[in-house]
């Protein structure tokens, strides 16, 4: 029998989610699948998405990737070319460029393409992270356009702090946006997923779907509930069983002791499989789909679970590690991260596709 950690991907939960981040969005939305789709897949999540309106990635070679795999929608390069070089690969890829800095417009104006770009231009209207200056931002687009390398321009932005719905940063930075944009010609693209499901302000244009794609809302936990469905469902099996009396200690560094006489399963996944190391002592997990928690810390290969309120629990009962009875949400919160994090960790899973 080989290790039981299986990463199980639902690729009808995937369609859901961006159906509904495009109803969000207005009708018209990239679904990004960058970092391999989050953890779950690149190339499987584009093919389960051929109504998608275009993709999004961070580079060039997750790019090529989706092309050699026969993905033909548009495919935007969010972190835009590194070098001229890569020009060449992205017209004859078909690729969308976003230019967010002065060596990047450079290259553009320099470049002899066979057929002009569509460039997304990016400005920094607050993240101070990457994109054009509100300041310079018009100059840049005056120039894309005036450079007759350039088939259209997306003027985008991305936000600092949308899934903060009590902080005024994103209504600022959308003001600083449209006042920026004000009569210039193209399209529009300011809403990643948490603009999506909590600014309507911002939901003009085109959306992007992020981490709303999987499933994961990256709103608090007690904002409004959202219809999105978990896309991964981690899971593995209790391998062994322990009976440990009162006062015992478990695991490394003795963090925990049995508070009363304890049965402990140890399941088949730890922090070299990506579970974080830092959710341990009260992390929840699910015993074939009841509720229990992980006693102890978090080793390399395996887990170690409380079972004593599940008499029925014991070798080869199945555990959730998150997905549906349990939420990545709630593991990423004990483990004091994101469950972006969490998902684009996951390693030697045995993956499926259902």
């Amino acid at each position: 029998m080989s290790r039981p950690l299986e990463a199980v991907i639902r690729l009808d939960n995937l369609r859901h989610n961006y159906h509904v981040g495009r109803a969000l969005a207005g009708g018209k939305a990239l679904a990004v699948v960058k970092a391999n789709a989050y953890g779950h897949g690149a190339v499987q999540c584009a093919a389960a998405l051929p109504d998608a309106d275009g993709f999004a990635v961070a580079c060039i070679e997750e790019a090529i990737e989706l092309r050699d795999a026969g993905v033909t929608q548009p495919i935007l390069l969010l972190e835009g070319v590194f070098e001229a070089s890569e020009l060449e690969l992205a017209e004859r890829h078909k690729l969308w460029l976003v230019v967010h800095h002065e060596g990047q417009l450079a290259m553009i104006e320099a470049a002899s393409p066979k057929t002009p770009y569509t460039i997304w231009l990016k400005m920094d209207s607050g993240m101070h992270r990457a994109g054009f200056a509100p300041s310079e931002y018009r100059a840049a687009h005056r120039r894309l356009a005036a450079s007759g390398k350039v088939e259209s321009i997306t003027m985008m932005s991305h936000f600092a702090r949308a899934d903060e719905p009590a902080s005024q940063a994103t209504s600022e930075q959308i003001a600083v946006f449209q006042d920026t944009v004000e009569g210039l010609p193209g399209d529009i693209s300011l809403a990643n997923s948490a603009g999506l499901i909590a600014w309507p302000a911002a939901r003009a244009g085109w959306g992007r779907a992020g981490i709303m794609l999987y499933g994961a809302s990256p709103m608090p936990a007690d904002s409004p509930a959202i219809d999105l469905k978990p896309v991964m469902q981690l899971k593995s099996k209790v391998f062994a069983v322990r009976e440990l009396a009162e006062g015992e200690p478990i695991g490394y560094g003795a963090s925990f002791h049995t508070p009363r006489p304890t049965r402990v399963g140890v399941v088949a996944c730890g922090y070299a499989d990506g579970y974080p190391r830092l959710a341990s002592t009260g992390s929840p997990v699910a015993i074939d789909g009841v509720r229990t928690r992980i006693i102890g810390r978090v080793s390399m290969d395996m887990l170690t679970i409380d079972l004593t309120d599940l008499p029925e629990a014991g070798v080869g009962s199945g555990v959730e590690l998150w997905g549906d009875t349990v939420s990545v949400n709630e593991v990423a919160a004990h483990a004091g991260t994101i469950a972006y994090e969490l998902l684009c960790n996951v390693k030697r899973a045995a993956f499926s596709y259902r």
